[in-house]
């Protein structure tokens, strides 16, 4: 045996051994027989049961220490990394474990492979059961055909989940409650409080312990540890976007819907504006339910475009999603970056100075201020954008008083305005002017007129019930009977 292990340690390079998800019974014949053959061995961390069962000759050495001086794992795992590279260099070699299979949920072996790769070191990798074997026989569930694999600490720093909720998926490497709690917060954006997971304890050990707990709960359990792993059910049918996305590939696809397949960019416009207009009115409304309904349809007419975009030849829903996430983040470096900022008013400043870049960068010439504005908005809302977009490079008035004496002498325009001609130019003054004012109160003109008109159909909804109650026809009401029933209509 000692002159099998000198054979061993006088190889050069770097052996990268999986240590399996725990019980030393779950070692591999090929990962013992390196270990009993070893005089030294490198752990990423002592923290693992298989340790115990090593023989008594063995030199065992671990990377625990840098776990308590340094900031963050990422730091950790480059000195690792550095370390193991550098002792792969040695005459002997090295042979660095890690806990499960070195290519699965490990940051350090793949990392060191490559480098090492590169600088010509050589590289044996010696495979161990991973955590997932361990994970999905105590759970008695199949992988496949979509389970997803998740770290715990990308995702507690997170503040949306990243993955598809209609597929199962594996968090892992908890560690502590703390980490637990932030994953809770990420995961509740998307999947209801109640909904009931599974938290898997020791998985591959004598001291499995598995939980199922309402999402709430899972930093509650007293059990996470190094072993822990949650285990998160699918949220339910047809709640991600991607199978929203085969949906209506499936309606334009040869055998689906006959009317689905004959729509162009062209003829769905008139149903994209209509779409967006309900969505409007569930918003005046103030009505989640409605919203969420009518948000759905207009997300259908994205879709859909998207869809016939990609069977053209265009673009695809990844080419969407990628254009605007890059756009938000180049446009936010105040977030993204170390850009600081004072305020709103500057954010938007720089918005549009970083837009300006961006034009000269693909080599398009310098737009107006007003322009990108749709002609196709309505018309309170153009006038709106217009203003606010005047009023970045201080084109506006300088105080509420100015914004009133305008409406007052647009006024006193219309009232004098000699003919017809004249009086549509002055009204249209007279609203922008109004547009302006609710401007400077921080409404939302278009809204708020949406909102009169609202109010205006059912008040005069009331006077035609009344109306008809008493066997009425509307014309026959005198104005001071309207009037009174306009009040009562008011007050309710």
């Amino acid at each position: 045996m000692p002159e099998k292990r000198r054979l061993i340690q006088n190889a050069k390079g770097i052996t990268l051994l999986g240590l399996g998800p725990g019980d030393p019974g779950l070692l591999t014949r090929q990962a013992w027989k390196v270990i009993e053959s070893s005089s030294e061995i490198y752990l990423r961390t002592r923290q693992h049961p298989a340790v115990a069962a090593f023989p008594p000759s063995l030199l065992v050495k671990s990377f625990d220490h840098l776990y308590e001086v340094s900031d963050s794992f990422d730091l950790v795992y480059e000195q690792i990394i550095d370390q193991v590279l550098a002792l792969g260099e040695r005459p002997g070699g090295v042979v660095y474990a890690v806990p499960g299979h070195p290519f699965v949920a490990e940051a350090t072996s793949p990392e060191i492979a490559m480098r090492a790769r590169e600088r010509g070191i050589a590289v044996r990798v010696v495979e161990g059961l991973s955590f997932l074997e361990a994970v999905f026989a105590a759970l008695g569930e199949d992988p496949f055909p979509q389970t997803t694999l998740i770290d715990a600490l990308e995702l507690g720093m997170a503040h949306h989940p990243i993955f598809v909720p209609s597929a199962p998926a594996i968090v892992a490497q908890f560690y502590s409650p703390a980490i637990a709690s932030e994953v809770k917060l990420t995961l509740m954006a998307l999947y209801p409080d109640e909904h009931l997971v599974k938290m898997v304890h020791g998985a591959g050990t004598s001291n499995l312990i598995v939980e199922k707990m309402p999402l709430y709960e899972i930093d509650r359990s007293p059990h996470i540890g190094m072993l822990t792993s949650l285990y998160i059910p699918p949220l339910g049918e047809n709640t991600s976007f991607e199978a929203f996305q085969e949906l209506v590939a499936h309606l334009r696809a040869p055998d689906g819907c006959p009317w689905d397949r004959e729509q162009t960019h062209q003829s769905l416009r008139p149903h994209l504006l209509e779409e967006a207009y309900e969505v409007l009115a569930a918003l005046d409304e103030d009505d989640p339910t409605a919203l969420g309904e009518e948000l759905g349809d207009l997300l259908l007419q994205i879709v859909l475009h998207a869809q016939i975009a990609s069977e053209y030849g265009e673009f695809t829903m990844s080419d969407i999603i990628q254009r605007i996430h890059s756009k938000l983040v180049h446009r936010h470096p105040h977030v993204f970056g170390g850009l600081e900022v004072d305020g709103k008013e500057a954010v938007i400043l720089n918005w549009e100075r970083l837009k300006a870049v961006e034009r000269q960068a693909i080599g398009k010439t310098e737009k107006g201020l007003l322009e990108g504005i749709t002609i196709s908005l309505p018309a309170l809302a153009q006038a709106e954008s217009y203003q606010k977009r005047a009023a970045r490079v201080g084109f506006d008035w300088n105080n509420l008083h100015g914004v009133l004496d305008k409406i007052a002498e647009e006024i006193q325009e219309v009232r004098q305005a000699p003919d017809p001609e004249s009086r549509v130019t002055e009204i249209g003054d007279l609203l922008f002017a109004a547009v302006n004012l609710a401007r400077w109160l921080n409404v939302d003109a278009e809204s708020a007129l949406r909102q009169a008109n609202a109010r205006f159909r059912q008040r005069f909804e009331y006077i035609e019930e009344a109306a008809r109650a008493q066997a009425r026809d509307l014309s026959e009401f005198t104005p001071e009977e309207m009037d009174e029933l306009w009040n009562e209509a008011k007050q309710i």
